[in-house]
């Protein structure tokens, strides 16, 4: 696992055109993210090659941090190779080191491998997003909640 930059643009870019259509980010997008100090990139490899990459942040609500995954994507010929399980691992690990209590993502609603991996992460359905990635394509908010990675306070 490995930090991904804005060296690694074209590379990222290439696997999110392969993962998503009409909502897939801009590679200005992209850009805009991996630069940002509350945004954290991650990319996975396979025998050197980017295999895939997840995207997130950390949100601030009232007094609690929120991590919230923005893409996660794994390129068509590394799937089913543990890669997206991985990827999303490790964001909840950088989440909960960073003081999130939650994790939250969106999905499709058609997308039932993504619903299928999310629920056996852990991931529960918060909330129905009507129209969310246009006119008919419903979303779904999901959220986990972390466990913290904070050793508890022992009494002497």
């Amino acid at each position: 696992m490995e930090e991904a930059t804005l060296a690694n643009l074209e590379e990222l870019m290439r696997i999110e055109r392969q993962c998503f259509t009409g909502e897939a980010f801009t590679k200005g997008q992209i850009a805009t993210l991996l630069v940002s100090p509350d945004v954290i990139g991650l990319l996975a490899r396979i025998d050197g090659e980017v295999a895939g990459f997840i995207i997130g942040g950390i949100q601030s609500h009232a007094l609690t941090k929120t991590g919230h995954v923005y893409t996660i994507d794994v390129a068509v010929k590394h799937r089913r190779r543990r890669v997206g399980v991985t990827l999303l691992n490790e964001m909840e690990e950088a989440f909960s080191k960073r003081g999130a209590k939650t994790s939250v993502l969106e999905v499709r609603v058609d997308n039932q491998a993504a619903r299928q991996l999310y629920k056996k992460q852990g991931y529960l359905e918060a909330e129905e997003l009507h129209n969310y990635y246009s006119k008919g394509i419903h979303g779904l908010r999901l959220a986990k909640q972390l466990e913290s990675k904070r050793s508890p306070f022992v009494r002497p």
